[in-house]
């Protein structure tokens, strides 16, 4: 989920800060011996400005905090992905490169794709799952709907175009369920961020998108209005929005939750892992993490190593099955 234009949500979450993070404050986590050894390297794999990219510059500054690394965060988007997370699969697995993106890139994409240049079962290890929190399903000032009911039938004679900030990710799927279980006839656009996404969504150009709350109320002023939200819960900062199951809706999809991975090429020793993981929990609970959570309309917070693999084991293999059932293929 991401934003590149005047409407990137920089502003109040420091992301306008330099990509070079130092220590501030004494260290507090014990680290292995000679590690760091050099600046460590987070590479983003979507344009500056989103969710991923706050979470990976946080992060970043976190980890010069907390074990004094310096922490330097590269924006490497392009190929709906892939080539970030390319990046960080051929790096040597020494605890000095690391990956963020988005769930669907590293779950969904191995189906998705008949040929990667990398093996995502066997090339990189997660470390932690941050929460993205429930997605918005916004319409235009122009759209008579007010629910998801109504804009399903209104999709139905109607056909339209649903934006998404990339191939494969929540918003591309919730397309594709929507016309093939519900007869919807929407067309996918794919956008290199939110920010352009939601911008068209208010100027009527699309007429229908699904993102992040944060980017969603950048433009819900000029009229958007949220007739739905993913996830099995609701917003915080849109309590009177039903999910949309709650809606009625049937399908497992809408009701599941991704996220945004912080990774590692595979082979990268436990100890190193186990340390980057502690910063992950331990920085959740700083008052920069728990603002950006707020704007986001993000309640839950990522978990430990331990945690993170057992959801991680739980939830791909849904992921993909989904991914399966509906047939999408991106090459």
């Amino acid at each position: 989920m991401q934003r590149r234009d005047a409407l990137t949500l920089g502003a109040g979450l420091g992301l306008g800060a330099p990509l070079l993070s130092t220590p501030a404050r004494a260290k507090t986590i014990p680290k292995p011996a000679n590690w760091p050894g050099k600046p460590i390297r987070i590479v983003v794999a979507f344009p500056p400005g989103g969710l991923t990219d706050a979470y990976a510059r946080m992060y970043a500054d976190q980890l010069g905090s907390l074990i004094g690394a310096t922490a330097v965060v590269e924006n490497k988007p392009g190929a709906g992905a892939i080539l970030g997370i390319d990046a960080v699969a051929k790096s040597p697995p020494d605890g000095h490169t690391l990956l963020m993106t988005t769930s669907g890139t590293v779950w969904q994409n191995r189906v998705l794709y008949s040929k990667l240049p990398y093996n995502l079962d066997r090339d990189l290890t997660p470390i932690a799952l941050f929460p993205s929190g429930p997605l918005v399903v916004g319409v235009p000032p122009s759209s008579p709907a007010r629910t998801m009911r109504e804009f399903i039938e209104f999709a139905r004679k109607t056909p339209g175009s649903m934006g998404t900030y990339a191939p494969g990710s929540i918003p591309h799927m919730v397309a594709d369920q929507l016309n093939r279980a519900e007869g919807t006839q929407l067309q996918s656009v794919h956008y290199r961020g939110e920010s352009p996404m939601w911008v068209d969504v208010a100027s009527g150009q699309l007429q229908v998108a699904v993102g992040s709350y944060q980017a969603f109320a950048t433009v819900q002023p000029r009229g958007v209005r949220a007739i739905g939200v993913t996830g099995s819960y609701r917003s915080p900062r849109l309590p009177d929005v039903p999910t949309i199951a709650e809606q009625g809706i049937a399908g497992r999809l809408y009701a599941l939750e991704g996220g945004l991975p912080l990774m590692a090429p595979a082979g990268t020793p436990e100890a190193v892992l186990r340390t980057l993981s502690q910063v992950v929990v331990e920085g959740a609970e700083s008052e920069r993490a728990v603002k950006l959570r707020e704007n986001f309309s993000i309640p839950n917070k990522p978990k430990n190593l331990a945690a993170t693999r057992a959801d991680w084991d739980r939830d791909v293999p849904v992921w993909v099955k989904l991914a399966v059932d509906l047939g999408i293929k991106l090459d």
